[in-house]
């Protein structure tokens, strides 16, 4: 089963915009979490959004922009093989 992946951003950013599109164009379930709404998100994330996260019970893989279609297909792929 696919670990559920979250998408980090906030309303107004393009690049934002572009990640939902490419995880739509693989038909990927994801959950959009906006950072602006968590002080601890913000502070992490606020410059390096859209962030990508694979979160499973023993670890968290992330993915950081810039990213494109073949790279998020490979970073899945790499990280669930493990």
């Amino acid at each position: 089963m696919q670990k559920p992946l979250i998408l980090f951003g906030t309303l107004g950013c393009h690049l934002c915009e572009d990640a939902e599109r490419i995880l739509q164009a693989l038909k990927l379930p994801y959950q959009y979490v906006d950072i602006i709404e968590d002080e601890k998100l913000l502070e992490r994330y606020q410059i390096s959004i859209p962030v990508l996260l694979e979160n499973s019970s023993d670890q968290e893989n992330i993915l950081a922009w810039p990213f494109n279609s073949e790279q998020v297909s490979q970073w899945l792929l790499s990280h669930r093989t493990k």
